[in-house]
């Protein structure tokens, strides 16, 4: 396909990831590297690819983060949430910032610090979350 704009070819996301669950149990599979910047962002076509593997999550308008947000039962329940998020986020040593508002709306946001934007440490990080929320038959 060719974006006439550019003239650059352009691959549908469907096409560089045809088997989707392959692809996220890979994402769970690897553990975070630790990135002290040098590194390039992903680019808007690699973020839109790996989107697709982390349902729930929505990117930022300007590309840097990503986000997951829902409710818990109370607030007790959500303190144990991000409590479990925050033992999460430590073993993969790739730390999210955590968000608890109106006692049990509960949001994570995802981007690597060190180069102000995404990395595959955040879509990991992120199926990651999602597995643990699967587990825990939080949606």
């Amino acid at each position: 396909m060719t974006d006439q704009s550019t003239s650059e070819i352009v691959t549908p996301v469907c096409e560089l990831f045809p088997d989707q669950s392959v692809l996220t149990e890979s994402l769970l599979a690897k553990k975070c590297l630790p990135c002290e910047g040098g590194i390039p962002r992903l680019e808007p076509a690699e973020i839109a690819a790996h989107l697709l593997l982390v349902p729930g999550w929505q990117v930022s308008s300007d590309s840097k983060m990503i986000s997951r947000s829902w409710r818990a039962r109370n607030f007790v329940s959500a303190m144990e949430q991000l409590n479990a998020l925050a033992e999460l986020a430590e073993a993969e040593q790739h730390h999210p910032d955590l968000h608890l508002t109106s006692y049990r709306h509960i949001r994570v946001d995802l981007w690597t610090h060190a180069i102000d934007g995404l990395s595959e440490n955040d879509f990991i990080l992120a199926a990651k979350i999602n597995q643990w929320l699967q587990k825990q038959s939080i949606t």
